[in-house]
């Protein structure tokens, strides 16, 4: 069993592509599709499932991910003990949602790799409830998430930036050029959402329970792109952060109703696991985000 091996494993456990993972680790695909190959072949099992175009680690594949994380934890923890922290180089994960890696992490990556060009950033986009799991799994290195503030034994959980939700639609919509709404006005609209499971979309939920209204309508989706392109066709009340609507509220393309969310706290939150070794290159990652999004919080409040 080769390091390189085990390397090549972590990082197609990461991207859960082996093309991606042959670009990131500047190998041909079948150089890293080879030695995935000899690993399954001295282990005598499958560590990844091909189903159609998709690939995902198998139970034994999560199993020994876990062991090789720690191994290689430990590698760069013994490299940081003799090189000089000032030129890092390795591997960094990243895992957010669609919301986040679209609106606040751009800035942080590009900060980071300014400061750290030899250092490789692989980030996975991963479904907002899923997050936590992928730090337990050791998946992700530093995750960001929406949501309430989270306490977690197992967690380390920095708020960096409060968003602001809305409801949205466009200009032409019944409600649009309403000054003043109340919540009987809701009735019967129909609401563009994320899908149940997602924590914003539950304090949504509950937030319209407590005034006893229950005859919504909504349309689930996944994306808050496409939750926004469908508001802007007019299909219904987009609710989403603020961040999202920006650029469509300056060209006119949609307006914020005049309703707020009550009991409504969300954040942009970073998180990693408590037991995990914060190698010199998770430490400067934590403290760019720390720099760009506190920075971006501040800009808010003036």
């Amino acid at each position: 069993m080769e390091l390189r091996q085990l390397i090549t494993f972590r990082t197609v456990a990461s991207t859960l592509n082996f093309t991606r993972a042959a670009e990131v680790l500047n190998y041909v695909p079948s150089n890293v599709t080879m030695q995935i190959k000899a690993l399954e072949d001295e282990l005598g099992v499958r560590l990844f499932d091909r189903l159609g175009k998709q690939l995902v680690l198998t139970m034994e594949g999560n199993r020994f991910l876990i062991h090789i994380q720690d191994i290689l934890n430990k590698l760069d923890e013994a490299r940081s003990v003799v090189h000089d922290n000032e030129n890092l180089n390795g591997t960094l994960t990243i895992s957010a949602n669609e919301v986040i890696c679209v609106y606040r992490l751009p800035a942080v990556f590009q900060r980071f790799r300014s400061q750290h060009p030899g250092v490789r950033l692989i980030f996975r986009s991963v479904p907002n409830q899923e997050l936590k799991q992928a730090l337990f799994e050791g998946t992700a290195d530093v995750v960001f998430m929406l949501d309430e503030t989270i306490r977690s034994s197992g967690l380390a959980v920095e708020p960096l930036v409060e968003e602001t939700f809305r409801l949205f639609a466009a200009p032409d919509h019944p409600l649009a050029k309403r000054t003043v709404l109340q919540m009987e006005d809701f009735h019967r609209q129909v609401f563009l959402t994320n899908e149940k499971g997602c924590p914003y979309r539950t304090m949504f939920d509950r937030s319209f329970e407590k005034e006893g209204i229950d005859s919504i309508t909504y349309l689930e989706f996944q994306s808050a792109e496409a939750i926004k392109q469908c508001a802007i066709s007019g299909i219904g009340i987009a609710f989403l952060p603020e961040i999202v609507a920006e650029g469509e509220i300056e060209r006119g393309e949609l307006v914020a109703l005049p309703w707020q969310i009550p009991d409504l706290h969300v954040y942009t939150q970073m998180s990693w696991h408590k037991n995990k070794w914060l190698s010199p290159i998770i430490l400067s990652f934590i403290e760019a985000a720390r720099e760009v999004l506190s920075l971006e919080e501040e800009n808010k409040t003036v």
